[in-house]
């Protein structure tokens, strides 16, 4: 049986376990799988007339999967709807909004915006409504924080929200006061996140259609294939997954990645079943939930062991954002049911309890029927648990451009004795865990390359510091990264028997760059230009 074409290359990584270089091979496509593999001097007999891409001496290595993205708010920012900001100081992100509204009247109801982070303006203290209010007295503003866990919002916003100075916050969640106990407009964690989605909701279906669909073309552009879409609220038909959207994509051919939607756990899974009753294809699947144990580190809300370096009340260590004994529970049941679960866990408690749930899960319901268990970011980990990562088969699902957003800030809040030990991708694939790479889009850029060139460089994508990396000790060779944000991304799906390396029987899912990913230098990796992306069946 002839294929329906054949791609040749002198350089073709296959992202095989052990396959840490590029070959001279053939690639055999049929109907969107890969039929055969060969030397590449045996290309036009493989092909038996189908027509032969050569590729000559360009880098051919599976679709790259993305496997920690919120693509609702990934899309959005920057969209005709939405501006993304991160802002020098207040008054700047204040400013640029005003701007951008005098260019789109039309934007909807709300104005939104992403990307600030008050712990990087030149003052850095959190903001307050006022300075929203003295610009936009009457239309309300959802500033959503670079780290998506915090909004800010004006006072026109509160009361289109509901919110009043006796509005008590939902579990896991808090609203900040000032001196006199009234509300200054900063809205945290789950609160924070629920009024995100709450605002998100005001888009209708067809915008987002549209830029779900400018969004996934813009991946695919940069070697992207694959994508899980992550819950980014505990409320359940409110954490931003839209299946809706993918929906209609696939309804008009318009879904240009593959993509994985994991919504919210909670004690009813008939939102996971549900759609794991209607994606049966190769192109959208429910393969588990999300769940959250903790926050994040700079905002001194992730869950630690012991106390933050510099801490903001005695006994400063973070807390829970779900009560162990109930995340027990919650993923218990969801085990029960053959459901996998991935946990955002950032601090070294919140990854030592989930490891412990995720241990008796597998002990008495056995290993998820889709999917795999998985831990979101690992920011901090004690070294003795990343040995029960693997014994527990928990994949590490890891940001590396998340290891340069600040390069101050963990040894500023955590010490530098943890700061040496945090994002240990390295020592992770020596016990032998499982690692997935992504970014955590919108909190980075969906960039390929930059993840890429910070797992192997431990460096800003900006600035390219510190000379060296930052604790270098931990970096990935480049086969390892390449195989992790390929083959890694396969497994947290349980689809690595179809995805993530290019052999006989797998999806056809390739991207070919103009540079050898595997040999040219550290900084060469962004300049790379991605010539081709082939998404198969």
């Amino acid at each position: 049986m002839a294929p329906d074409h054949v791609i040749t290359s002198t350089r073709v990584f296959l992202g095989t376990p052990g396959c840490d270089d590029a070959r001279a091979l053939a690639i055999a496509i049929k109907d969107g799988r890969i039929m055969a593999v060969s030397p590449r001097e045996q290309a036009r007999a493989l092909a038996q007339g189908a027509p032969v891409e050569d590729w000559e001496d360009a880098f051919v290595c599976p679709g790259f999967h993305d496997a920690h993205q919120h693509v609702f708010h990934a899309a959005l920012f920057p969209s005709e709807w939405a501006s993304e900001h991160a802002g020098t100081s207040e008054e700047d992100c204040v400013r640029h909004l005003m701007e951008w509204e005098a260019d789109h009247p039309s934007c909807g109801s709300w104005l939104v915006t992403h990307g600030w982070r008050e712990t990087m303006w030149d003052k850095p203290v959190a903001p307050t409504r006022a300075s929203l209010d003295a610009t936009f007295p009457h239309r309300p503003v959802a500033m959503c924080s670079g780290d998506a866990h915090t909004l800010w919002t004006n006072t026109a916003g509160l009361r289109a929200l509901g919110i009043t100075d006796d509005s008590e916050p939902p579990a896991g969640g808090s609203f900040d006061r000032d001196e006199r106990g009234q509300l200054t407009g900063v809205i945290r964690e789950a609160a924070g996140m629920a009024c995100v989605a709450r605002v998100l909701a005001t888009f209708t279906t067809e915008q987002l259609r549209d830029a779900y669909r400018d969004y996934f073309n813009r991946l695919t552009a940069m070697g992207i294939t694959s994508v899980c879409d992550m819950a980014l609220s505990l409320v359940p038909g409110a954490d931003g997954i839209n299946p809706q959207v993918y929906e209609a994509l696939e309804a008009q051919g318009d879904l240009a990645v593959r993509a994985h939607l994991f919504p919210a756990l909670s004690r009813d899974q008939s939102n996971l079943e549900d759609l794991q009753a209607r994606y049966a294809g190769t192109r959208l699947r429910a393969p588990g939930f999300k769940q959250f144990f903790d926050g994040v580190s700079s905002q001194h809300t992730a869950w630690c062991a012991q106390e933050y370096e510099n801490p903001r009340f005695p006994g400063d260590a973070g807390r829970p954002t779900v009560s162990p004994g109930s995340m027990r529970e919650l993923v218990l049941a969801a085990a029960a049911r053959g459901h996998a679960v991935r946990i955002h866990t950032i601090g070294d408690a919140a990854v030592h309890a989930a490891i412990g749930i995720f241990e008796e899960a597998s002990r008495r319901f056995g290993a998820p029927t889709q999917g795999r268990n998985a831990l979101e970011h690992v920011e901090d980990i004690q070294p003795a648990d990343i040995a029960r990562l693997r014994r527990a088969r928990v994949v590490a699902s890891v940001q590396p451009p998340h290891v340069t957003i600040d390069l101050s800030q963990p040894t500023r809040d955590l010490g530098e004795w943890r700061a040496r030990r945090m994002w240990p991708f390295a020592g992770m694939l020596r016990e032998g865990a499982d690692l997935a790479l992504g970014t955590d889009a919108p909190v980075v850029p969906p960039s390929s390359t930059d993840v890429l060139y910070t797992a192997v460089a431990r460096k800003t994508p900006q600035d390219h510091d510190p000379t060296g990396g930052w604790h270098p000790e931990h970096r990935l060779t480049r086969a390892q990264a390449l195989r992790a944000y390929s083959l890694g991304g396969a497994m947290v799906v349980g689809r690595e028997g179809e995805l993530g390396t290019l052999e006989p029987g797998r999806l056809a899912d390739l991207c070919i760059w103009d540079t050898d990913l595997l040999a040219c230098a550290d900084d060469e990796i962004q300049r790379a230009r991605c010539l081709s992306t082939h998404t198969g069946a």
